[in-house]
């Protein structure tokens, strides 16, 4: 083995080349992770667009991820060479919200190829304890598992009874995941977006949902709305979907304020939640639905390619997303 790897690395915004990086270095309460999978965020594609306030170029990207360990680990969970999935959430474990059991919204959290370099890359080295055996999982499935336990976090947090209506407003790979998780839930499920291959897309995942264009949508109202739109707009106007009593959670984290008129708020007594990121809970109900066949992740994961190719795939993909669920990186 050389002491460099490849990577893909992010410059500045906009360029993307392939490297000879070092090796990351060994360290104590680590496992080193021969990486196998990546999957392709909303977050990659905001930073190579130069839209994502929270790093500094240049940066390797990746934070979706699955691998194989290279050595066993100390609390004999993982022996060399299994499948792993990896958290990508770097917690200080000291924090107020850590010592309550919301690691999720550590005060000090990293994300791995955001804060700090990601897997976008030959190898990682990752803290043990954010390392979860795959099982009897596929490479590409157990790099799905992050983004999935995202939507799966905010259904959890608001907790939709079986029975249920629940809208969710955009329907990317967030919006998908948690209308998803919704529907296992036992909610009733309602998308909105304004792309029509979008919806389509998402109509062949979740075959029971409703699916309505934005420019189509009725008056009707919601026991949960979810709003995965990245749009503030959007998520300023939601809180006109919800029920009287009902849940509004905002899946979704952009610039701009939060606007709602304090009557139509107080009136529904409306809970409003943010959801931030997702907890080991999560990550193991994701994993656990998967392996239930609850989870159509050939659906899902509409597009691949190659750590090389994603040279010229991943702009390409950036510009026009409106057929692209999931697009992964197939490394091992």
């Amino acid at each position: 083995m050389t002491d460099t790897m490849t990577a893909l690395v992010c410059e500045t915004p906009g360029q993307l080349q392939i490297h000879q990086r070092p090796r990351p270095a060994d360290r104590p309460g680590h496992l080193r992770v021969r990486v196998a999978a990546i999957g392709i965020c909303g977050t990659d594609y905001h930073i190579f667009g130069g839209n994502q306030p929270f790093l500094q170029y240049p940066r390797v990207m990746g934070h979706e991820l699955s691998g194989h360990a290279m050595a066993d680990s100390t609390d004999g969970r993982i022996v060399k060479g299994d499948l792993v999935v990896v958290n990508p959430y770097l917690t200080c474990g000291d924090c107020r919200a850590c010592r309550a059991g919301k690691p999720n919204c550590c005060e000090n959290i990293a994300v791995l190829g955001v804060h700090t370099d990601g897997g976008m890359a030959e190898e990682i080295v990752v803290p043990e304890g954010n390392l979860y055996p795959a099982g009897d999982m596929d490479a590409r499935a157990a790099a799905m598992v992050e983004f999935l336990a995202i939507g799966a976090h905010g259904v959890r947090r608001a907790a939709p009874a079986p029975g249920s209506d629940a809208l969710i407003v955009g329907a990317g790979p967030i919006g998908v995941g948690a209308a998803l998780f919704a529907r296992i839930a036992g909610a009733r499920v309602t998308l909105r977006d304004t792309s029509a291959d979008r919806l389509a897309l998402a109509a062949s995942i979740i075959p029971d949902a409703v699916t309505e264009l934005v420019s189509d949508a009725s008056d009707a109202v919601f026991d949960t709305v979810f709003d995965a739109t990245g749009n503030i707009g959007a998520m300023n106007a939601g809180l006109s979907h919800l029920g009287h009593g009902g849940a509004y959670v905002l899946l979704s984290v952009v610039k701009g304020d939060l606007v709602f008129a304090d009557p139509e708020f107080h009136k529904r007594e409306t809970t409003l939640l943010a959801s931030r990121n997702a907890t080991h809970e999560d990550f193991r109900h994701v994993m656990d639905c998967m392996a239930r066949g609850l989870v159509p992740v050939d659906r899902i994961a509409t597009h691949r390619t190659s750590l090389t190719d994603a040279v010229a795939d991943l702009p390409r993909w950036a510009e026009d997303r409106g057929t692209v669920v999931k697009a992964l990186i197939e490394v091992a």
